[in-house]
């Protein structure tokens, strides 16, 4: 039954807004944070608990009399399905409005297969994770997608994405609102990584960038606290900028001497064939590291080197007082991260990496699922998003 928040009593949205972050709160502590009277909180509390967006929690301790009732969102009102379409994987994840995966499923998928082929696997197995819940579509608030390229945000359509072929202005959420009407939320994958990992890993830091190393090389920037997507939705594209080391390396993007044509996984293996080892893939270079291959070691801690080059124009445009390296490739494990701080601490300003942190990943294969999640949920449960109607299953 669908629950229109445009028939509620006045205010309920801005009252709901102070209980979405999870934490308890009485009535009283409402009405003081609202500065509405306490008959007034009291009805609109009564109509988020009828629509199901928050339950009563835990009684606060008594200060003489009877406990006073406490209130908080209710994360299971509904579910949102997340999505992260890689390069050359995909998975799709059930979760609640707090972001807890309750159902995931992952698997080799080509991108360049081509939308329609992409998006029919990820609705059909959200609707397998769905039924093995015991849910259906109606109990879906939103979906959140993140693609391996530039989209432009306000209608989720991917911009001329350079490893997605046939996928250029495709209308991804048009396509899946004519199997599930809710909204479609698509956004980069890399910013919904950094999304997830300062979520999860970094809730009080304000200048973060996310540095994904996979197939290809991107970067998520929040600053301020805010994501920042830019004026067409390609800040953080950093694969495509040149490095004077690569300058006659071809890219698949056209031009020569991309980041990614020097560093991302594909160009590792392809260096290391042509020293004669069995390398082709991303996975296949995590393994000869791992089983201490000095080729491979050299060829990932320079690729870490160019990588760190690039980042330190950003340390000094953005000062970030963390970056964090996820991807696949991420798993080589110190080797990569070395040579990006080796960089960025021996080229970038003192001032500026005084108390600058450079990490691994934290959430790791998890960061742009628990990303789409928060990117449809924060939707789903924003005054815009309520008032479009919160359909309570």
């Amino acid at each position: 039954m669908a629950t229109d928040t445009s028939r509620a009593p006045s205010g309920v949205t801005e009252l709901f807004q102070l209980l979405r972050d999870g934490a308890p709160r009485t009535r009283a502590e409402l009405a003081k944070s609202t500065g509405l009277a306490r008959s007034t909180v009291a009805m609109r509390v009564d109509e988020l608990m009828r629509m199901g967006l928050i339950a009563p929690v835990a009684d606060a301790v008594s200060t003489g009399g009877r406990p006073p009732s406490q209130f908080a969102l209710n994360p299971a009102a509904r579910v949102v399905l997340a999505a992260d379409i890689g390069a050359s994987h995909a998975t799709v994840a059930v979760t609640d409005l707090a972001g807890s995966i309750l159902a995931e499923h992952s698997e080799p998928l080509d991108v360049t297969l081509g939308p329609e082929v992409v998006l029919t696997w990820l609705w059909e197995s959200g609707q397998g994770l769905l039924a093995g819940l015991g849910r259906d579509e109606r109990s879906v608030a939103a979906v959140g997608i993140g693609v391996p390229g530039p989209v432009e945000h306000s209608t989720g359509r991917p911009v001329n994405p350079p490893i997605m072929p046939g996928w250029d202005r495709f209308d991804i959420p048009g396509w899946l609102q004519a199997h599930l009407p809710v909204p479609v939320l698509v956004d980069n994958d890399v910013n919904i990584m950094a999304l997830g990992e300062r979520a999860t890993a970094w809730p009080g830091v304000d200048h973060l960038l996310f540095v994904k190393v996979a197939t290809g090389i991107g970067a998520g920037i929040i600053s301020g606290g805010t994501l920042q997507r830019g004026a067409q939705g390609s800040a953080g594209d950093i694969g495509h900028v040149q490095v004077a080391r690569g300058a006659d390396v071809p890219c698949t993007c056209g031009n020569r001497g991309c980041l990614e044509a020097l560093a991302a996984a594909p160009a590792l293996a392809r260096q290391l064939r042509a020293h004669g080892l069995d390398a082709h893939s991303g996975n296949d270079v995590i393994e000869l590291v791992k089983r201490g291959n000095i080729e491979a070691i050299q060829a990932v801690r320079q690729a870490g080197r160019d990588i760190g080059e690039m980042l330190t124009v950003a340390v000094s445009l953005i000062n970030p007082s963390v970056i964090v390296i996820g991807g696949s490739m991420a798993r080589v494990g110190e080797h990569l991260i070395a040579g990006v701080r080796e960089a960025v601490y021996t080229r970038s300003m003192p001032l500026a990496t005084e108390h600058l942190a450079i990490v691994h990943s934290a959430t790791g294969a998890k960061a742009a699922i628990l990303g789409a999640s928060m990117l449809a949920a924060e939707y789903a449960l924003s005054p815009e998003g309520l008032a479009r109607g919160f359909a309570v299953g």
